[in-house]
């Protein structure tokens, strides 16, 4: 899938991979896309949700064995 900003947070644990994905879509313009890299399985749905509490939009998740690439697409709206 194509992005135009990338956040690794691999080696972080809750609640960091949370908090990084939040500063990094309020900091991009609106309908941009952010592909976040965890290695850490329960930060997938804690991004996810946190995410969504930005009304920011859920595009897709790569499953790469221990590994996950998240994309989130900044809406007009999303940004607190």
């Amino acid at each position: 899938m194509d992005f135009d900003e990338e956040l690794d947070v691999r080696g972080q644990v809750c609640p960091y991979p949370s908090l990084r994905t939040r500063q990094a879509l309020t900091k991009m313009p609106p309908n941009k896309v952010l592909m976040v890299v965890l290695d850490y399985e329960p930060s997938v749905e804690n991004v996810k949700n946190e995410v969504k509490k930005m009304k920011c939009e859920f595009l897709g998740v790569d499953d790469l064995d221990g590994e996950w690439n998240l994309y989130f697409k900044k809406s007009k709206k999303g940004t607190k």
